[in-house]
């Protein structure tokens, strides 16, 4: 049972752990624990499919190979389905961000009052009650922000390999109404405008669609903690805590797929003339 949740109540509880380890950068706040569990899990990533390279073989495949394996083919066949060019950049792509996205998600699975348990033996109790720290990376609007401003830039550096510089911005200002003569440059501000939209719209839709379902998710786990404030509910408590983590699992796995698969298919538009 949460000390916090039975000596503050749920709704100090629940701001106690939406807050963020922050720092000063900038003039600005930079949440460090968003960024170091990122981080971290990226660096985990790098590791394990880095190790699962160096020592893969030619004959049967141990289960740790079989099983990045059997990642790395299914990703490389979503890709090669939505993405009909050459594929030997996008794939690895597709791969960083879906497995990358999984490791963060998956952080929700931990239960919330581990980091406090854990400040609270080392630190005691006075230093775990100031003490900040949020381990889902994805329910932190920079960082779903952080990624898809990176895919965004992709998206500009493909268009602009794909159709150049002057094909890029001469189709910027001629789609998607096409016109000829003195139509055309009237036009030209219309289409230029429309396409600014279509373009920033992409990023800020993964953004907002990764961010609102981790911070979702996370924030049912602080409600169903609330049950565990009292002897009548703890068991009803468990059970529902149980209940929302097999279903958390699904929305973990499919917001990185989505994530995944649109960057795909933004890629795959990017490179096609209008």
């Amino acid at each position: 049972m949460s000390e916090q949740t039975g000596s503050g109540g749920l709704n100090e509880y629940i701001q106690h752990h939406l807050g963020h380890n922050t720092v000063e950068v900038l003039g600005g706040q930079f949440n460090i624990d968003s960024w170091l569990v990122g981080l971290g899990l990226g660096l985990v990533f790098i590791l394990w499919f880095g190790l699962a390279a160096r020592r893969a073989t030619p004959g049967v495949p141990g289960k740790g190979q079989a099983f990045v394996e059997m990642i790395v083919e299914f990703v490389d066949g979503q890709v090669k389905d939505t993405f009909h060019g050459d594929r030997r950049s996008v794939t690895p792509l597709a791969l960083t961000i879906f497995v990358w996205i999984v490791f963060m998600n998956t952080m929700d699975l931990i239960p919330l009052d581990l980091v406090g348990w854990g400040i609270h033996t080392i630190a005691g109790e006075e230093a775990a009650a100031h003490t900040y720290w949020r381990l889902v990376p994805t329910a932190d609007l920079n960082t779903t922000f952080g990624i898809s401003a990176s895919v965004f830039l992709i998206l500009i550096g493909h268009a602009w390999s794909a159709k150049g510089g002057m094909g890029f911005g001469k189709e910027l200002l001629t789609a998607p109404f096409h016109a000829h003569g003195f139509m055309a440059i009237v036009l030209a501000p219309v289409n230029l405008l429309m396409n600014i939209i279509e373009w920033l719209v992409k990023p800020i839709s993964l953004a907002m669609r990764l961010f609102g379902n981790m911070y979702g998710g996370e924030l049912v786990f602080m409600l169903i903690a609330g049950l565990f404030a009292s002897w009548v509910t703890f068991v009803p408590g468990i059970i529902a805590n149980a209940a929302w983590a097999i279903f958390h699992i699904l929305i973990i796995l499919l917001q990185a797929f989505i994530f995944m698969i649109l960057t795909v298919v933004y890629i795959a538009g990017a490179r096609e003339s209008h």
